[in-house]
């Protein structure tokens, strides 16, 4: 079941977007991490760099095949051995990820989807105790370049009341120039 407005532009257009490792680091992605589940690889803009830093597995979940042929296509390419793809409909059927299984948990533009609060609810049941949730998403802003309509596209406000309600706390935020926002919170 796909997302709500969620198709991509071609891989180029959509890395030009971002500075992945910078924001990464931002977003508190550090070598002392363990395993990752990314929920929505994509191209693997994020995971190939996620997977340079961790010390563990990036589990790269999506629901479109091409996304995940291209993530592991580039994995491959740039000889990243850390990566495990994963073809899924996360967004109906959860990760398939063992509970408490994971450090870190990517939901990186994607919480437009119908029910993001079961994205979080997901991501608290596979992350082990003290794991942390980054979320990115575009500026709540009609004059970014890209993302979701401004009907469905959340708030930092609306990303922080749904992770809170999904066991969350101490939420981070941070401002990631030029077009996104990004929060960091810890599962309780």
């Amino acid at each position: 079941m796909k997302g709500r407005e969620s198709g991509m532009p071609p891989k180029e257009a959509w890395e030009g977007f971002f500075r992945p490792a910078g924001l990464l680091d931002i977003m508190g992605l550090q070598h002392d991490v363990s395993d990752v589940a990314e929920f929505g690889c994509g191209y693997g803009t994020f995971t190939i760099p996620a997977a340079r830093v961790v010390r563990g597995t990036v589990h790269a979940i999506d629901l479109d095949a091409a996304m995940v042929a291209a993530t592991r296509h580039a994995a491959d390419q740039q000889g990243v051995q850390n990566v495990h793809t994963i073809l899924r409909d996360f967004l109906a059927a959860g990760t398939g990820l063992d509970a408490e299984s994971v450090e870190y948990a990517m939901l990186f533009n994607i919480l437009h989807v119908e029910h993001p609060q079961d994205l979080l609810q997901e991501a608290h049941r596979v992350l082990a105790p003290k794991g942390r949730v980054g979320i990115i998403h575009w500026n709540y802003d009609p004059a970014t370049p890209r993302g979701p309509s401004m009907d469905i596209r959340p708030t930092p406000q609306q990303c922080i009341a749904w992770a809170e309600a999904a066991g969350f706390v101490n939420p981070q935020q941070h401002n990631l120039p030029p077009y996104h926002y990004g929060i960091v919170l810890e599962k309780s």
